[in-house]
């Protein structure tokens, strides 16, 4: 049994009770039912959302001078690499 703190006060029986009863009776403090919690769900997934298009996960040695400058930019930095890459697909295409 969890230890409590020094002059917690545990509701008895009877006050648990009744407790119950009027959180049970206030449609917006109602507490959930044992079948109701087994329908509950998580609405969110942890962790970062899936982008739409997703990209190919790769390694790739570059040169110093061109990660430095890309880094530079700040955050987002490879997708810009990326985006100059396309560019260059589509004009050498």
């Amino acid at each position: 049994m969890p230890r409590l703190k020094p002059n917690t006060l545990i509701p008895t029986p009877e006050e648990d009770a009744a407790i119950t009863e009027a959180a049970g009776s206030d449609l917006d403090a109602r507490p959930f039912t044992d079948e109701e919690w087994e329908q509950v769900k998580p609405t969110l997934r942890p962790g970062r959302l899936k982008a739409e298009v997703t990209k190919e996960w790769i390694r790739i040695r570059l040169s110093a001078e061109v990660v430095d400058y890309f880094r530079s930019t700040g955050s987002g930095w490879q997708t810009k690499m990326d985006a100059v890459l396309k560019e260059w697909m589509r004009n050498h295409a």
